[in-house]
């Protein structure tokens, strides 16, 4: 069997494009081994962190290899099988996108119940974003009602789900975008409070003061640089800052990135500053997450928002359109029907 998948072919000085990816065609195993199964993508998910891999620097998780396949979340179903646990017909989450078929054994393999929930759910609302959401927010971030929350990003996949879980815990949400689409999704569909598109605005700071006079008590940042800047500028005292992204800085060299300019405010607000990785929190609160996302989906207070392109070919297209606000809400790839 032929299977398509993309390779890094280089890796990116500055920012990315087409040229440091290649599709490439490979054999997949017709015979599969005890405990083996075939699995066919359904899905992908392109994220803001697989930037940061495609440089050969040691981090929390190791960086792509040049003429390999990239990988990342994907769901998927079992088509052949010789594993009791994993029939055919069941579906699979793993790090195994960016490629359509693929030969694994149990070993790093999620079975997904998809009873109530859409495959895709899998790699946004009710999987990685969601959670890192979920975690930044009320764990984290420890929202609570008569807060003002201020988000960066806001109609990205995590940022998209932090405005929606505040307004779920009775908080006063404000929130920036890149367009004025996305400025209307999330004043229109996610009810939050106020929002404005960034680009539209010189002076980051004083767009912020605008829509929150009284200052910020929860800023759950999605973008940092300049962004997390302005931000700094408007925190009331003793305020939280989540840094859980930084976006504007992934495609920059290092003598470029934005830096931090306005931290001396840390100091005379007492602000609580806490950069998180999700990774860490899953197993803590996995249980806590899935139930109150299913209570919220299914009192109204969560709308799922998804930026869908089709098939494996557009992958690179998909990820790279993360850097420059094709998104609303999660970017996800079709790679097939089930």
């Amino acid at each position: 069997m032929i299977s398509r998948e993309i390779h890094l072919v280089k890796r990116p000085k500055a920012a990315p494009d087409a040229s440091h990816f290649k599709l490439v065609e490979t054999e997949v195993p017709d015979t599969l081994e005890a405990d083996q199964v075939l699995v066919k993508n359904l899905w992908m998910s392109v994220d803001p962190y697989m930037r940061p891999r495609m440089n050969d620097v040691k981090s929390y998780i190791p960086p792509y290899q040049v003429g390999e396949v990239l990988e990342g979340g994907a769901i998927g179903l079992v088509i052949a099988s010789k594993n009791d646990k994993l029939p055919i017909g069941t579906y699979v989450e793993s790090m195994n996108g960016w490629r359509e078929y693929f030969v694994s054994g149990r070993r790093g393999l999620g079975i997904r119940d998809t009873s109530h929930v859409a495959p895709q759910d899998y790699l946004g609302i009710m999987g990685m974003p969601g959670i890192t959401a979920y975690v930044g927010t009320t764990v984290l971030g420890a929202a609570k009602a008569g807060d003002t929350v201020y988000v960066s990003g806001a109609a990205g996949a995590v940022g998209s789900l932090v405005c929606q879980i505040a307004k779920a815990l009775g908080c006063t949400v404000m929130g920036s975008a890149g367009s004025d689409e996305k400025v209307d999704w999330l004043l229109n569909s996610a009810h939050i409070d106020g929002a404005f598109n960034y680009r539209n605005e010189a002076n980051q700071s004083a767009a912020i003061a605008q829509v929150c006079p009284k200052g910020i008590d929860l800023f759950f940042d999605n973008v940092g640089g300049s962004q997390l800047d302005a931000a700094l500028m408007n925190m009331r005292k003793n305020g939280r800052v989540i840094l859980c992204g930084s976006i504007e800085d992934y495609n920059a060299p290092s003598k470029d990135r934005q830096g931090v300019k306005n931290l001396f405010r840390a100091i005379a607000m007492g602000l609580s500053i806490k950069g998180f990785i999700i990774f860490d929190y899953m197993a803590d609160h996995q249980k806590a997450f899935v139930e109150d996302m299913a209570r919220w989906r299914g009192e109204g207070k969560i709308q799922n928002q998804e930026t869908i392109l089709n098939g494996i070919e557009r992958a690179p297209e998909a990820f790279l359109g993360l850097f420059s606000g094709a998104n609303l809400g999660k970017m996800l790839v079709k790679l097939a029907d089930e």
